[in-house]
Formats: C-alpha cells, sequence, structure tokens
C-alpha cells in the first residue's frame, strides 16, 4: 500500500521523504523525487507531517519508538494502518506528551484503490487535525472523519466486519447453489442487480467460481481484523454473533492458506463439507 500511496503524494508536487524496514522497497520512488532515509528518525526530523502505513500496531508502536525523539512539536502523525482502537489511542496519548500530534486514518480500497487514488479513509482526531491532513489525504482517497482518535480504526472494523461477513454469505451461496443442482455462475450472474448485489459478489463471487485465492487482502489480515472487531466490541460491552461465527470460520484456514485471498473464505466452507466444491478448475494459491 505504501508505494502508490507515495506515488501519488510526489505526483501532486509533494516534498516526500520515505523510509522502510526494506529499503529495496523504497528505493524504486528515487526516480519520482522521493528522498530515501536511512531511518525512521532520518525520515521525519523536517517533517511536517508524517504518515505511517505497517503491518499491525505492534510494529508502528516500534516505528514510532524509533522515530519519536526526532519528530518536531507541532508535527502531525497520520497513522493509516489497520490497528486495535487501544493502540491508536495510545500512540495519541504518547506523541501529545511530545506536542505532537496524531489521527489514525486506516483505509478501505486495496492496492487498486491506493493506485487509482480513490481508497475510502476513515479519520479519528481533532477537527482542527483532520482539516489540517485533509488536502494531503484528498490526494490518497475519499477522508471522513469518524470521531476522535481511535475512533477511525473502529470504523474500519465495521468496514472489516461487512467485507469479511459478506464474503462468507457469498462463499455459502455459490456453494447452496452447487449443491442444489444449478450452476453456481448462472445463479450470481441471475442475482446481481437486485438487492443482493455488492462489490464483494462482483469482485470476489468472480474469484470463488474462478477458485483465484492470488491476494489481495490476505486471510491473515482479515483474521486479525476480525480479531481486532471482538476485542473493540468487548471493550464496548456488546456481543457480535456473527462476527464471532466469522472469525471461527477464517480461523479454521489461518495455518492452512494464511497467505490466500480473504475470498478463501469459500476454502474453510468446503473443508467443512468434504465433498463438495465449487468450480471444476484448480485452486491458484499463493
Amino acid at each position: 500500500m505504501g508505494k502508490p500511496m507515495a506515488t501519488r503524494l510526489l505526483q501532486a508536487g509533494l516534498s516526500v521523504t520515505v523510509w522502510n524496514r526494506t529499503r529495496a522497497k523504497a528505493a524504486p520512488l528515487a526516480t519520482l523525487n522521493a528522498h530515501i532515509a536511512d531511518t525512521p528518525a532520518d525520515a521525519v526530523r523536517d517533517a511536517h507531517v508524517v504518515i505511517t502505513m505497517l503491518e499491525a500496531g505492534a510494529i508502528v508502536r516500534d516505528v514510532i519508538a524509533q522515530a519519536e525523539a526526532a519528530l518536531r512539536p507541532g508535527t502531525l502523525v497520520i497513522d493509516m494502518s489497520s490497528t486495535r482502537q487501544s493502540e491508536a489511542q495510545e500512540f495519541h496519548a504518547r506523541l501529545a506528551a511530545r506536542n505532537v500530534n496524531f489521527m489514525d486514518a486506516p483505509v478501505s480500497g486495496g492496492v487498486l484503490g491506493a493506485e487509482a487514488g480513490t481508497l475510502a479513509i476513515m479519520a479519528g482526531g481533532s477537527e482542527s487535525d483532520f482539516t489540517r491532513a485533509e488536502p494531503i489525504l484528498k490526494l490518497l482517497g475519499r477522508p471522513t472523519r469518524v470521531g476522535p482518535a481511535g475512533c477511525g480504526q473502529i470504523a474500519k472494523l465495521c468496514n472489516q466486519l461487512i467485507v469479511g461477513g459478506t464474503l462468507g454469505i457469498v462463499a455459502e451461496a455459490l456453494m447452496l447453489a452447487q449443491a442444489g443442482g444449478a450452476d453456481p455462475a448462472a445463479v450470481r450472474t441471475a442475482i446481481r442487480g437486485g438487492f443482493a448485489e455488492s462489490r464483494i459478489l462482483d469482485v470476489h463471487g468472480q474469484r470463488m467460481l474462478e477458485r483465484n485465492f492470488l491476494p489481495g487482502g490476505q486471510v491473515k489480515s482479515q483474521t486479525k481484523d476480525l480479531e481486532n472487531v471482538l476485542i473493540a466490541a468487548a471493550s464496548g460491552g456488546v456481543r457480535l454473533p456473527l462476527a464471532e461465527l466469522l472469525t471461527e470460520l477464517y480461523r479454521t484456514i489461518l495455518d492452512v492458506v494464511p497467505n490466500a485471498d480473504q475470498s478463501a473464505a469459500l476454502i474453510a466452507l468446503e473443508r467443512m463439507n468434504p465433498g463438495k466444491r465449487v468450480g471444476d478448475g484448480p485452486d491458484q494459491l499463493p
């Protein structure tokens, strides 16, 4: 995600310094006039705005620890990773102690959305910080402030819950069609345009029919997000029974195909129903 996002900022004429744990991944951005930093501290030393896009909260914490001494008072740190709400609130408090502002702004839309600048951006932070960040975020997609720091992560979890739940239902629908003697591909075509139409049915329904499980979003990421949904639900004092079932479904394949696309929910369902399989082609797996 980071490379296409940084590319859009560079193409808009911004002065951008980049750092990656694997330097070779950042190196191609030098052709777009990015400055390549050797350390997180070097990357943020002269920055007015810092954006992090990392795998999980623990890694965000580690990078902040490496960079924070070099952050100037008044700098705005925008974490666009997917983390727990409690982690985002922790980062906010930690940086506030240094007079550094913080927003969590996770995204949805995948690599294609990052390349096209059409990401859905769910921002948590003060109104003044959002106003300051908005012109930059609009280069990456459609930003919406959803509440104070930490609330961006709640919005992202809502997104992932809907995505994961719809993936599971589409997989069940295709299997039901197959088990009932109908052509799953024809059933998908027949119901498109009705109330069941969705981006998931369009994109991932086709992937399931083709048994194309090359990522995209990954099983391990979807499972992580669903685990965080349950943690947030417990923190908020609510029970989400469908989220519990969905998390268990993904857990069954987490050790089997962790890097497969999240549409591998179909594989999890087939493992629960031996002898039942949607489509005739071989599985395309990473």
